[in-house]
């Protein structure tokens, strides 16, 4: 299973990043100031839980997804994205040193430093699956053989696709995917879309876990990518599809005690069966690179962890530095030493002279 999370940027009139990209009117912006993910894989069958958090001056905008088959739609559950983030979090230890550095006493003043699968193809260019009212959400599910007919068929609903996306959904149309797209609205007519938005859940058939990446090749600044793998074993990506080499900063098995425990979003998605989670950042200085999508597999060995950050600090006895209080005591000792041996010569007793004998007489 695969959990990830991305940050976005200022769009107009389309935004690309993660599994989609967003498209506004001409007139309008939008800042997507974060995207959220969770993909869970297990036989087969894919999941994706996606929240949104945008603001800008647009009434509306879309939010168009491709899927390897047909997916059905619902409402997520906003608690899954806070026990991730906690169960993931680097965790911060106290790192001793004995001698003192350049900014402690006597050199600094200072006592501590710090460190640091293809679906089967549509009988009609578009054809609609199904659109359903999800909360704020209208949304289509969709197929298509033809990105421009895509593209009408979003417009006349209301979407309005750049040129560009339409060549970019091309590989997507090649390999008969399906797409899901999604209409964003504001709670109240006539307001900006504004803040954290609702979740949604994407389930469909998948051979392979894969996240789709193709479309963030649209973006114009740099992007960055998290991902958190959940499977039987720890993953990683199979390549870095045109971005930097991916970084584990987290890998760890979960147990089904402590999802029902501690994280019981997390135990709904996998259904309470223990899980090896991997969190994998990766970093896009050119996104116009991006050659392909996400694909996951399993890594050599299930080797745990953890991203750990440690702040040094001088090793002391209550307020004075341990390396003070050994010198002390050298001395000390020392002198000690020096005064036992000089009480022990004292005290030692100063043996008689050998005794006279007179030499015999002279005959």
């Amino acid at each position: 299973m695969l959990v990830s999370l991305q940050l976005g940027s200022l769009i107009a009139p389309a935004y690309a990043c993660g599994c989609g990209a967003m498209v506004v009117d001409r007139d309008s912006r939008v800042t997507v100031d974060r995207e959220t993910s969770v993909v869970s894989w297990s036989g087969g069958s894919e999941q994706i839980v996606m929240r949104l958090t945008v603001r800008g001056n647009a009434p509306a905008a879309a939010w168009i997804m491709p899927v390897p088959h047909r997916a059905t739609v619902g409402l997520g559950d906003a608690s899954l994205f806070s026990e991730l983030e906690t169960l993931t979090a680097p965790v911060h230890e106290i790192r001793h040193y004995f001698w003192p550095r350049a900014k402690d006493w006597p050199f600094g003043g200072s006592d501590r430093a710090s460190g640091s699968g293809a679906a089967p193809a549509a009988a009609a260019p578009v054809g609609v699956v199904g659109r359903e009212r999800l909360g704020p959400f209208d949304v289509a599910r969709l197929t298509a053989t033809d990105p421009a007919a895509l593209e009408g068929w979003l417009t006349d609903n209301g979407f309005e696709l750049p040129d560009r996306l339409s060549t970019a959904l091309r590989p997507y149309v090649d390999q008969k995917w399906e797409y899901v797209a999604i209409r964003l609205a504001p709670r109240e007519k006539g307001g900006p879309l504004l803040g954290r938005l609702d979740p949604l859940r994407l389930r469909f058939a998948s051979e392979r876990p894969v996240y789709p990446m193709r479309l963030s090749r649209l973006a114009a600044t740099p992007q960055s990518l998290g991902l958190y793998v959940l499977a039987a074993d720890r993953m990683e990506p199979r390549g870095a599809i045109g971005g930097e080499p991916p970084d584990v900063t987290y890998a760890g098995r979960v147990d089904a005690g402590q999802q029902k425990g501690e994280y019981p979003a997390l135990g709904a998605l996998t259904g309470g069966k223990p899980v090896f989670v991997t969190a994998i950042d990766q970093s896009f200085p050119r996104p116009e690179l991006i050659d392909g999508d996400h694909e996951l597999r399993a890594a050599a060995a299930d080797t745990p962890y953890r991203t750990t950050y440690y702040h040094d600090e001088l090793l002391s006895v209550g307020p004075v530095p341990a390396w003070v209080l050994s010198l002390l005591g050298a001395a000390a000792v020392a002198v000690a030493a020096v005064l036992l041996l000089v009480r022990t010569r004292r005290r030692r007793p100063v043996a008689p002279p050998p005794p006279v004998t007179a030499p015999p007489p002279l005959r």
